[in-house]
């Protein structure tokens, strides 16, 4: 067993919107991350097939019955994966064959509702784990559905526990509490952009948690925006024009990465990397975890239990239950 794991987050533009050809370069990827000594592989948040840029950035996409963000989410809806397909079999067939951990972020559908979900893969296990965003933020509500404490969970690796969270859950206390209380040992923390209060809360993620984090964050410019829809070969004239109305050229970045690898004191060990792709990878030091426990555990010596208490729902919520 490799004592110290080196944790890799791919900094690469998928093919937005098109989920089968975001497979095929997520595994690319991935293959490329364990050929350079990668033991834990992640990608920045709803990675397959890509965040809903527009949402940001175009200027109608809240209005209401627009048929322009009407044919996207529809798009949308057509390339998220469904637990069990063959999309996440291939990733986790990956998994099984590179021996990698895997955390990707996806857009996932059950039933007619779409979810903000990360997939977290074992080496050979048969189905990966969810996490499902639980609070979508702001004009992610137009896409997303909430989560529940039912995916609020963690995988065991040779180092450790390893879970995850998603964007703003980062700014959650009590998510933040329920996952350290799982004593994690490696966080990956998932961000559209990993920009300045995003490398905030990565950092203060660590220093809390005591763990490694990796700050995973996407970058796209707007001309390949543009291409991974035309990739999809639809005609779709009102989902192409709400995404031309993004400002900008081409070549300009709409999101810029921000990815990075940091300690359990806070500090990094692998500095942000903008403006650029590529594979970010860091060593951790997993002795540091357990000397910086010594002075905060925050599930442990650093509580007050008899103050403060915490109950975590992890029963699934249905809308209909059919007795």
């Amino acid at each position: 067993m490799v004592q110290n794991p080196t944790v890799a987050v791919v900094q690469e533009a998928p093919v937005f919107l098109n989920l089968r050809a975001s497979v095929e370069k997520a595994i690319i990827h991935i293959e490329e991350a364990a050929s350079n000594g990668a033991n834990i592989v992640s990608f920045a948040e709803c990675w397959l097939p890509g965040y809903p840029v527009w949402l940001d950035f175009a200027p109608n996409a809240a209005i209401w019955d627009h048929p322009g963000a009407k044919a996207l989410f529809r798009l949308l809806a057509d390339n998220s994966v469904v637990q069990g397909d063959e999309h996440l079999k291939r990733i986790q067939d990956c998994a099984n064959r590179t021996g990698v951990f895997i955390v990707l972020g996806t857009h996932e559908r059950d039933g007619n509702t779409l979810y903000n979900t990360t997939f977290t893969f074992t080496p050979g296990e048969y189905e990966p784990i969810p996490h499902r965003k639980l609070v979508p933020t702001y004009t992610e509500r137009l896409v997303w559905g909430r989560g529940d404490g039912s995916t609020l969970e963690t995988v065991d690796t040779p180092w450790g526990i390893l879970g995850s969270l998603i964007c703003w859950e980062h700014w959650m206390p009590l998510a933040r509490a329920a996952m350290h209380a799982q004593s994690e040992t490696i966080h990956i923390a998932q961000w559209p952009i990993a920009k300045d209060m995003h490398q905030v809360a990565s950092r203060h993620y660590a220093f809390e948690g005591r763990c490694v984090v990796a700050a995973a964050g996407s970058i796209k410019t707007k001309g390949e925006i543009m291409e991974g829809f035309i990739s999809l070969n639809v005609n779709e004239p009102e989902a192409k024009d709400m995404l031309a109305s993004m400002p900008g050229e081409n070549s300009d970045f709409v999101h810029n990465g921000g990815s990075a690898i940091i300690g359990p004191d806070g500090q990094y060990i692998t500095e942000p990397v903008f403006d650029k792709t590529g594979i970010i990878l860091g060593t951790a030091d997993m002795n540091l975890i357990k000397e910086h426990r010594q002075t905060l555990d925050t599930n442990g010596h650093y509580s007050r239990p008899d103050i403060f208490e915490l109950t975590v729902n992890t029963n699934p919520q249905p809308g209909v239950k059919f007795r």
